[in-house]
């Protein structure tokens, strides 16, 4: 857990392992994931390295893979899936797995090729099947041939001449196809024809271009295929039409085949002989029942050889990466001069260097080597990466820092403080004990389900989201219901539980009468002790409830804020103590803390006087509510030093001496706005000057800031990056980019400290606009159901209600929800992180089969 506050140290280790290994070393390590290899061949292309064609086998074993993967999803076969991980396999046994994954692929496309073949000659036969059908219809319609006379043909050439299309082809499907053609002296034309098949979407065009093409010459007849057909390419399926096109000529002929390949319909041959084509149509039929036969027991040998692929092919994925990743990481490592050893860098975390020590152990006993491997930590400046240890719980909060930016090496780590700060603030926006409920059980019931939900492994980007945030969600449901109490508010109605401390003094008619009436709190008609704990539910109906609540929570607003951007700046202190960064401390803690205090923390201190001072019950004129001064317009005054004058009895100072305090606390905290400016960069001026004789600019240790980063000979050589305090070093700057660089961050926390206040009003605002639009959804919907009678306002009831609680979900819990989780998350990234988190590392990434197999996965899926 004490990671969790600051990051863990690391280290920077040299790893010598022996070549026979070195696979099984990585192997532990994978399973470990706790080292950071670093690229030691960053020059080396990636096609040059030792280990590239072991990479290369991966990556076809994957492919291979991969292939029967699609091959076992298209047919529906569910894949088994233990949860295990196995281990990596050993180098021999990749020989093995290749065989087996290049066995099973080409029994898998030949039988995909004899399926395929099958399917395509099955497709033919069909469409044979069906030409033979509708051609006799065809047939059995056209009469015999007769004599055509002289006239006849003579009126028909004229047409052809004239190009009159219409009437050419009706003529030639009236005439030319019932005489069978005939010549200019009376002789008898044969007509020829050809049969075939096309997709049904491409025969309107095939009809035009026939039509265009053979100049009407032609008679085409066409008939739908009312059963759809499977191609054997793809396994789509696709409706087509028979047709079969008459013409004259062997001119015709060549145009009108041509003119089928181009819109590649399929011709098929069919006899003119009636008994010819009835003959043909038995073959066929005896054809496609064997075909049925072959293709059956080609389909069910496919599905033997799925179902077993299908059983292992969730571990092989696993074994194929694993061994990948090692391969990968070895290439990393530079080969000694005898190329009998590999070496290594890595980060490795300074708790667990004898975990991974025994892991190489573990590691080189596998592999039956005799030489034990060497872990040697070595000295550097470079920055060590950033590890924060999380579990399940943490790890939702950890990532919502990390998305704002990394903490620098040994920073102080907002997450454990957001734990607690997140859910709370965004509860003060949110704060209704019935939402807070829907948004409790949904978070509560996807922790108990927790495993078989993280099973059910989906690619929904929205559901992924809301699952990783579980415990989020459960504590701002959790939050917002204890908020929602003290708010009394459950979907905009109130719970009477301890009594209202309020009395109507008044009679029923005057009440009923009187819509003016108002309950005075310093008469009767309040019992002088406040409700037990939140708002007194007689404020849910009070005419001015939203007066009070404006003004009750902005005020509470401004407290929290304040003390949340006070607690920012004093985990800023740790990291300078940390560090020993003495001169933040004197040149920028101290003057934040004294400016933030005595303006805005004295601003939250006269809200509390004035409630504990003034009361509508006092008997001094001078404390009673109509005298209680404003504290914006105090606060105002104060910073303008405007004098405030007494009106009547009422006095506009809260305590006595407070004009002369208010002055003397505006006057420091202005002093404290030059010694943020100039004081950091003047020290470090003058303690360069004091040190430029003995070591100019030797600044490698934070010697040249005389003592200002003095801890970096006190910590290891490690973590002598560190010693810039979190990011904020300034050895190597130039001093106008310090005076550049500190003018900018006194400017920034100077007006940031009354926009960050302003800016936590977003607290009052949200929680009053979420308040009144669950009483507008209830006043104009549920109100309306609740007020029919009998069995149909029972009906009416149920109806609105389904309806009230749609909006309810989808508006007031969701929209308002993520509107108040995004205004909670700018609080935490901008008012809070920026007075004490430089967020200028980068995350701790080790060698992990674990993190390898998940991103492999979600890619698969993707």
């Amino acid at each position: 857990m004490g990671s969790l506050f600051r990051s863990e140290e690391m280290t920077l280790c040299q790893l010598f392992l022996q070549s026979e290994a070195a696979y099984a070393c990585v192997s532990e390590l994978g399973e470990l994931g706790l080292v950071q290899f670093r690229d030691l061949n960053p020059d080396v292309n990636a096609f040059q390295r030792k280990f590239v064609n072991e990479v290369r086998r991966c990556d076809e074993m994957e492919r291979k893979l991969r292939y029967l993967e699609k091959e076992i999803k298209k047919d529906g076969i569910p894949m088994l899936d233990t949860g295990e991980s196995p281990e990596a396999p050993q180098p021999r046994e990749m020989i093995d797995l290749e065989a087996t994954f290049e066995k099973l692929e080409n029994e898998l496309r030949e039988v995909n090729q004899n399926a395929e073949a099958l399917k395509r000659n099955f497709l033919e036969l069909t469409e044979l099947k069906h030409i033979l059908r509708k051609t006799q219809v065809f047939f059995d319609e056209a009469a015999p041939a007769i004599h055509v006379p002289n006239k006849s043909r003579n009126r028909y050439q004229q047409m052809a001449d004239s190009n009159r299309e219409e009437e050419r082809v009706n003529l030639l499907g009236e005439e030319g196809i019932r005489a069978g053609g005939a010549g200019a002296q009376g002789q008898n034309l044969k007509l020829g024809f050809v049969a075939g098949v096309i997709l049904r979407e491409r025969l309107p065009a095939f009809e035009r271009m026939l039509w265009r093409a053979c100049r009407g010459n032609v008679f085409l007849r066409q008939a739908m295929i009312e059963s759809p057909l499977e191609d054997p390419a793809n396994g789509d399926k696709v409706y087509k039409s028979v047709f079969i096109i008459f013409f004259q000529g062997d001119q015709l002929k060549t145009r009108v085949k041509k003119i089928c390949e181009g819109f590649r319909a399929t011709l098929y041959p069919c006899p003119e002989a009636p008994t010819d084509r009835r003959e043909m149509a038995m073959g066929v039929m005896t054809r496609i029942e064997d075909l049925n036969t072959v293709l059956g027991q080609t389909q069910d040998h496919r599905h033997r050889v799925l179902v077993a692929a299908a059983k292992n092919l969730k571990n092989w994925f696993v074994k194929v990466r694993k061994i990948k990743a090692i391969y990968h990481t070895l290439n990393l490592f530079n080969l000694d001069v005898t190329q009998k050893c590999l070496i290594a860098e890595c980060w490795v975390p300074l708790l667990d260097i004898e975990t991974i020590q025994i892991a190489l152990r573990r590691g080189t006993e596998r592999s039956g080597s005799s030489v034990p491997p060497i872990l040697n930590r070595m000295e550097t400046f470079e920055d060590p990466p950033t590890y924060n240890r999380t579990n399940k719980f943490t790890s939702a909060f950890q990532a919502l820092i990390n998305a704002y930016g990394v903490a620098s090496y040994r920073e102080m780590n907002p997450a454990p403080y957001t734990i607690i700060t997140f859910p709370f603030l965004f509860a003060v926006m949110f704060g209704d004990l019935g939402h807070g409920a829907i948004m409790a059980l949904f978070g509560l019931w996807m922790v108990l389900k927790e495993k078989p939900l993280a099973a059910k492994k989906t690619d929904n980007e929205i559901w992924n989201i809301f699952f990783g945030g579980r415990y989020i969600i459960f504590l701002m449901g959790v939050f917002s219901m204890y908020t929602g109490f003290v708010y009394n508010d459950i979907f905009s109605k109130s719970l009477n539980v301890f009594g209202s401390t309020w009395s109507i003094n008044y009679n029923t008619s005057t009440v009923m009468t009187n819509k003016a009436l108002q309950l005075n709190p310093g008469t009767n008609d309040y019992s002088g002790t406040p409700y037990p704990i939140g708002l007194d539910p007689v404020w849910q109906i009070a005419g001015n409830k939203i007066i009070f609540l404006n003004a009750y929570k902005m005020k509470i607003s401004i407290i929290f804020g304040v003390i949340h951007m006070l607690f920012g700046v004093f985990v800023g202190l740790f990291n300078h103590r940390y560090f020993k960064n003495k001169l933040s401390i004197y040149c920028e803690f101290i003057p934040q803390v004294i400016f933030l205090v005595f303006l805005f923390f004295y601003m939250t201190l006269m809200m509390f006087i004035k409630w504990t001072s003034y009361s509508a019950s006092s008997d001094t004129v001078r404390y009673s509510a109509g005298c209680a001064p404003s504290i914006l317009i105090t606060f105002i005054n104060m910073v303008l030093f405007k004098p405030s004058a007494p009106v009547g009895e009422c006095d506009p100072f809260m305590f006595a001496g407070q004009s002369g305090l208010q002055k003397f606390l505006v006057v420091v905290a202005l002093l404290c706005v030059p010694w943020m400016l100039l004081a950091k960069p003047i020290m470090i001026m003058r303690s360069r000057k004091e040190h430029q004789p003995m070591a100019p600019y030797s600044n490698e240790n934070g010697d040249a800031e005389g003592g200002l980063n003095q801890h970096n000979a006190a910590q290891p050589p490690v973590n002598q990056q560190g010693g810039t305090g979190g990011g904020h070093g300034h050895e190597n700057e130039e001093m106008s980019e310090i005076f550049i660089h500190q003018g900018i961050h006194t400017i920034e926390y100077v007006l940031g400290s009354v926009s960050h206040t302003a800016s936590y009003l977003r607290l009052w605002a949200l929680s009053l606009a979420h308040a009144q639009l669950a009483e507008v959804l209830w006043n104009m919907v549920l109100k309306n159901g609740l007020q029919q009678e009998g069995w149909i306002g029972g009906i009416a009831l149920w109806a609105i209600f389904g309806f009230w609680a749609i909006l309810t979900v989808g508006i007031l819990v969701l929209m308002e929800g993520l509107s108040a989780f995004l205004h909670t998350l700018r609080l935490h990234w901008v008012e809070f992180q920026s007075k004490f988190y430089a967020g200028l590392g980068y995350a701790f990434q080790p060698f992990s089969f674990e993190v390898i197999l998940d991103a492999s996965s979600s890619s698969s899926e993707d």
